[in-house]
């Protein structure tokens, strides 16, 4: 169900006939940080409102200075890639891809690493005036694990893809 309870989500239904589905991811204290926790239960608030006949659209949308500042990396610190790859890590994250009912990326503030890529998993990218898209996993020594690179140069060229996957610098909206 949308009502049902969720610890890092804010999840309704609104608009004048009640058929958008609103999701705000809500971990206001660290920037929506992409734990494991909310990545769960955005696949489970997404088939919710997949299964809803009565939604037609999905707005996925974080805060005004966050939409999503990236995967949790506290969280994945002290993963070895063995644990990551046999716990089938990020396993899912691509479930905004799959789902059939169109889904917007309502997006002001940082957009960063896995937060670029969950907004760029959407069918629609609304940004606001702060949105800050990036890839910045290149400072920590790592790259886009979630189809970010693949993303990302479909959505602004080869060119600038590598220009910030390379550099890790951000754009704005």
């Amino acid at each position: 169900r949308a009502g049902a309870a969720f610890q890092y989500l804010l999840v309704q239904k609104t608009g004048a006939q009640k058929n958008v589905g609103l999701i705000q991811l809500n971990r206001p204290q660290a920037l929506n940080a992409l734990c494991e926790g909310l990545m769960a239960e955005l696949r489970r608030a997404l088939e919710a409102m997949e299964s809803d006949p009565e939604v037609g659209a999905i707005v996925l949308t974080g805060s005004q200075k966050a939409f999503a500042a990236g995967a949790d990396i506290k969280e994945m610190q002290n993963k070895t890639f063995q644990e990551c790859y046999n716990g089938s890590f990020l396993s899912g994250w691509d479930k905004v891809s799959v789902i059939r009912k169109p889904i917007i990326a309502a997006v002001n503030g940082y957009a960063l690493g896995g937060g670029c890529e969950l907004a760029m998993m959407c069918d629609i990218i609304y940004a606001g005036e702060k949105a800050q898209f990036g890839q910045p996993e290149i400072l920590l020594g790592t790259i886009p694990g979630a189809g970010g690179s693949q993303r990302l140069t479909r959505a602004v060229g080869k060119s600038l893809a590598m220009e910030m996957v390379l550099t890790g610098d951000q754009i704005s909206a």
